[in-house]
């Protein structure tokens, strides 16, 4: 991708919009803007609604317009052909207010949130939110109405971190609500029970979701760069603690390391789609990776 759009796409740059809205739109237009650049472009953007027609296809569906223009027979792909419905799952909870950079996890997360919004409902598609900490504070069902951006918007930014996370609750309950096959993309920074994390992947998985973990993170979280004496105050009741912290860097660059491994390995095994994002990287990263899955099941389902 040429570098021209990347300046829409910097956190540092995104983090001096103040309206969700209008950052979410920088995103995207920057992100297509790029995209069109890119080798990405031969795989469409847009998203087809004619596939060619083959030997057992119901000539009903023939697009006989496009025909009498092209003396070639198309079949119509209606929208439940080819719109498959994702549902985004927000993290809330105390510990996404994390920031050392120019954003926090909070910001990042729903900045990445609304522009998929964004774009998935500039391509006709259906779009559904779950906002949530240890309970579900908000949920606004999957639709693909001109009104569906402003009420995740309007959702996102009224809801504010505060409590812990409950992780089981949640994709237990999403689990039941979604009873029609889709994407399920988990925006969080994973500081959750693993236990009850995998399980509820797996049920996810096993009622037929495809499932992509947005693994948000700050830097520091993952480089641990502090130096000199420092007070670390916990989030989500966890207290504080004064020390050096280059006695604690090894150990926990290991546990950390060792906690995306096994994560990692979880989702590979599982087939769960996972990314760990920084927030100090550009968001076209995130997009780019929920593009290429999107085109992936397109595909899919029209084998």
């Amino acid at each position: 991708m040429t570098q021209d759009y990347r300046k829409f796409l910097r956190p540092e740059e995104l983090s001096r919009i103040s309206r969700l809205e209008i950052r979410a739109r920088q995103v995207v237009e920057g992100f297509l803007s790029g995209l069109h650049r890119s080798p990405y472009y031969g795989q469409s953007v847009e998203f087809v609604q004619h596939r060619e027609y083959v030997s057992g296809d119901d000539i009903r569906r023939v697009d006989w317009k496009v025909w009498s223009k092209t003396d070639k027979y198309y079949i119509k792909l209606y929208e439940e052909d080819t719109n498959l419905r994702t549902t985004l799952l927000v993290d809330l909870s105390e510990s996404m207010l994390f920031q050392s950079g120019a954003m926090s996890k909070y910001d990042y997360g729903c900045t990445i949130a609304a522009a998929l919004s964004h774009l998935l409902l500039k391509q006709q598609d259906s779009v559904g939110l779950y906002a949530f900490d240890d309970t579900l504070r908000k949920r606004i069902p999957s639709s693909s109405r001109r009104t569906q951006l402003h009420a995740i918007l309007q959702a996102l930014n009224n809801e504010k971190p505060a409590q812990k996370t409950s992780i089981d609750k949640l994709l237990r309950q999403v689990a039941d609500d979604q009873s029609q096959k889709g994407m399920i993309v988990l925006i969080s920074d994973l500081f959750v029970d693993r236990e009850s994390l995998f399980k509820g992947l797996t049920q996810l998985r096993y009622r037929g979701h495809d499932v992509l973990l947005m693994h948000v993170l700050d830097d520091q979280e993952i480089d641990f760069e502090y130096s000199g004496t420092t007070r670390f105050e916990g989030m989500e009741e966890a207290g504080e603690l004064v020390c050096d912290p280059r006695a604690l860097r090894d150990g926990y660059q290991e546990a950390m390391q060792d906690y995306l491994h096994e994560l990692r390995r979880f989702c590979a095994k599982n087939l769960v789609d996972y990314q760990t994002i920084r927030t100090s990287e550009h968001m076209d990263a995130a997009l780019l990776h929920y593009f290429n899955h999107r085109i992936g099941m397109r595909q899919a389902v029209q084998k």
